[in-house]
């Protein structure tokens, strides 16, 4: 598993899929051309996500759900409150998916 497997599957992941597919569709894309784009596009996300990424956030909330498989937890937590020292945000229902980040590199 890659770092872009996780971020893939968050809204901007799914978007950017969504549109290279409906580009290649309307053939404004080739297949190959678009396969190369989303590796380096991938490349420079985690590189980002390594390098830039240098917030700290607390959470806390009611867990509803957790699970632990193929070394990824999954958390389900209710009514959280994420804070860092700027600002706070409720939000009733998030979901969370940790993974060691060592595992990402095999």
């Amino acid at each position: 598993m890659g770092t872009f497997d996780l971020y893939r599957k968050s809204t901007i992941g799914m978007c950017l899929t969504e549109t290279f597919d409906e580009m290649i569709s309307s053939s404004t894309l080739s297949p190959e051309l678009a396969i190369h784009v989303l590796v380096q596009f991938d490349k420079s996300m985690t590189e980002a996500l390594e390098s830039q990424v240098k917030s700290k956030v607390s959470i806390k909330g009611h867990l509803h759900t957790s699970r632990f498989c193929d070394n990824v937890w999954t958390f389900i937590l209710q009514d959280a409150l994420f804070k860092n020292k700027d600002s706070q945000e409720n939000v009733g229902r998030v979901k969370i998916v940790a993974c060691d980040s060592k595992l990402l590199s095999q």
